[in-house]
């Protein structure tokens, strides 16, 4: 028995020097001290010593069983050590080296213009209103002086969700719930997303827009251009100048198409403005009677300009982007040039 814990106590300090990491101080463990271990094996048999040689022995391997211990606690922090040391290692930082920095981010181009608009806006005391993307007929159509069978629905492709419900075409219906809820005068812009079925280099089954309206005593068409001009000038810079062309949409009556003075040659004629001197931008005009009445204003009291912007137009024609799909795909390169 004294020779098999001599041997025992020889073969710890062999097994010993292979102690370098975790595992290998676990495999220790498991060989020694857990409860299968060596160790508690020699106490195991010291039923089998004979009785007078019993405290001797049982004296003996609990030394052994503590000299072990403490040989495995003393690993065990010689590997804590050597780990920490490595992860140091590992995680020194060289404070010599140019710090890392992170890009900074930027506002995508329809952020940058519908900011532009709404200030312009603002300081002519218009305030923001919003309405849904999903809304009736009723509110998108028939209000706004376009029954179930008036030929101006042919000229926008509807996503349809019931027979009643759709995707709205037009932040015109923001113009009918601001009727609903205010009470003139008012000036509102209403923004937002719009839907058609419509895709091509230069136009998008989802689109932005920004309505604008003016309820009040006495508003005429000069009114309109009057704002306009400012909106223009503030976009473009200060030497554009508006025109208006006689136009139909059937919520305003008179209507007109808005073309700016082209801001790229002064009018003279290049290929943006295809030789003309003039940019088509949006379209408006004084809002039809019928509007109001569906709306409960009394046209003979009041009257009010109303006007539709396509943002994408204006973000393509300020910043010279050719395809619309270029401001939806996520494209870092061509965002980063907006970058203020």
């Amino acid at each position: 028995m004294q020779k098999k814990i001599e041997a025992l106590r020889q073969q710890v300090q062999e097994d010993l020097q292979k102690v370098k990491d975790q595992a290998t101080l676990s495999q220790f463990w498991q060989m020694y001290l857990s409860k299968n271990g060596q160790v508690p094996s020699l106490m195991k048999e010291l039923k089998n010593v004979a009785k007078e040689e019993r405290p001797l022995m049982g004296k003996l391997i609990n030394e052994v069983k503590a000299q072990v211990q403490a040989l495995y606690e003393k690993a065990a922090e010689d590997v804590k050590k050597a780990e920490l040391v490595a992860r140091n290692a590992a995680e020194t930082v060289d404070i010599t080296l140019p710090a890392k920095t992170r890009p900074a981010g930027g506002l995508h181009p329809l952020t940058l213009v519908r900011s532009e608009i709404i200030d312009a806006f603002a300081g002519m005391g218009f305030s923001v209103f919003e309405a849904p993307e999903i809304d009736d007929d009723d509110h998108n159509f028939t209000r706004l002086n376009v029954p179930k069978d008036h030929p101006a629905r042919d000229m926008q492709d509807t996503f349809y969700l019931t027979d009643e419900w759709l995707l709205r075409t037009q932040t015109s219906n923001g113009q009918i719930r601001a009727m609903d809820t205010l009470t003139p005068p008012f000036k509102i812009l209403s923004p937002g997303r719009v839907f058609r079925s419509d895709s091509d280099a230069t136009h998008s089954p989802m689109f932005h827009q920004m309505e604008g309206l003016v309820v009040d005593k006495g508003i005429t068409l000069c009114d309109l251009q009057g704002m306009l001009d400012e909106l223009v000038k503030n976009l473009f810079g200060p030497g554009t100048r508006t025109r208006l062309r006689p136009s139909y949409f059937p919520f305003t009556e008179p209507s007109v198409e808005v073309d700016v003075s082209c801001f790229e040659c002064g009018g003279k004629g290049c290929s943006l403005c295809k030789g003309t001197g003039w940019i088509e931008v949006l379209g408006g005009g004084v809002v039809n009677r019928r509007v109001l009445e569906n709306c409960h204003i009394d046209p003979d009291v009041y009257s009010g300009f109303a006007f539709g912007i396509g943002m994408e137009r204006i973000a393509m024609l300020k910043y010279g982007i050719d395809n619309i799909g270029l401001m939806f795909e996520n494209d870092l390169r061509f965002l980063k040039q907006f970058q203020e």
